[in-house]
């Protein structure tokens, strides 16, 4: 397997397909880089090296029992990117990895980025706050580490529902399900609790009031996880010349539900850049 070995000394995992301009993807929790096998496929049988990375604490990553806040994993992306001397990338991050990125741009630049894609992503802030009403309760992540530490196994597998919009008709086949079971339970349970605290408290606001690279921003409009009004509808008002594309009635998990749409809109989007 390929790993490259970050700066506190944690092996992550990562794969690299094709050859051709790099666009370098981040995964969402609980998953890990697999979700991104039919983008990846697609975009390097077209002429493209896609790249992604299993997070510390998940897939076939070591799992650490600290180092689970943005500013670890944008530097884990960081040396990634080191490692395999990537030059001109696309970052894509869906949900959870929307902040991943986006505190990479954050706190290294653009120097080595010509282009960000968010996909149901959690910025610029997931909870409620005073000065951000539209976020959600910060009892709902308690229930959901609650639910974690009590039987993650059956808490991931309910989960399933909403993120693929089961209970509102979306359809999907029992062998994807089986499967992100499968990579959810291959994380570190701890890594997984915290992932919770950090995708849900950090506060992106500042890291996107330096992107200065053409954006896309995908949200499906039946998010039941990340809703669109809290989080990518905001986003795409506050990255300036930012492109939004609403998907209507996805929910939270479209790269596989709608994953022929989304291959096409990265690939229209990526050719415009490069």
């Amino acid at each position: 397997m390929s790993k490259f070995t970050t700066q506190d000394g944690t092996q992550l995992y990562y794969k690299d397909w094709g050859t051709g301009k790099p666009i370098l993807f981040s995964h969402g929790w609980p998953l890990d880089a697999d979700m991104w096998d039919s983008q990846m496929n697609f975009l390097a049988e077209r002429g493209y090296r896609a790249i992604a990375f299993d997070r510390r604490g998940f897939g076939r990553s070591d799992q650490p029992w600290t180092g689970y806040d943005y500013d670890t994993f944008a530097a884990d992306i960081r040396g990634l990117i080191e490692h395999l001397d990537l030059d001109d990338i696309t970052l894509v991050g869906f949900s959870m990895g929307g902040g991943d990125v986006t505190r990479y741009i954050g706190n290294y630049g653009t120097d080595r980025i010509s282009s960000l894609v968010l996909l149901g992503a959690v910025t610029p802030i997931f909870i409620k706050t005073d000065d951000h009403p539209e976020g959600v309760e910060k009892s709902v992540f308690d229930g959901i580490k609650d639910g974690l530490r009590k039987d993650r196994a059956q808490f991931i597998s309910d989960f399933a529902t909403p993120f693929y919009g089961i209970n509102k008709g979306m359809t999907v086949s029992e062998g994807a399900l089986t499967q992100t079971l499968n990579i959810a339970l291959l994380a570190s349970l701890k890594g997984t609790i915290d992932c919770v605290t950090a995708f849900s408290e950090t506060d992106f606001r500042g890291d996107i009031s330096k992107i200065d690279v053409p954006t896309l921003v995908i949200h499906g409009t039946q998010d039941q996880i990340v809703p669109f009004e809290a989080t990518g509808k905001l986003a795409a008002k506050m990255i300036a010349n930012a492109q939004l594309k609403t998907y209507d009635g996805a929910p939270h998990g479209f790269a596989l539900t709608h994953q022929d749409k989304l291959n096409e809109d990265l690939l229209a989007f990526v050719k415009t850049v490069y």
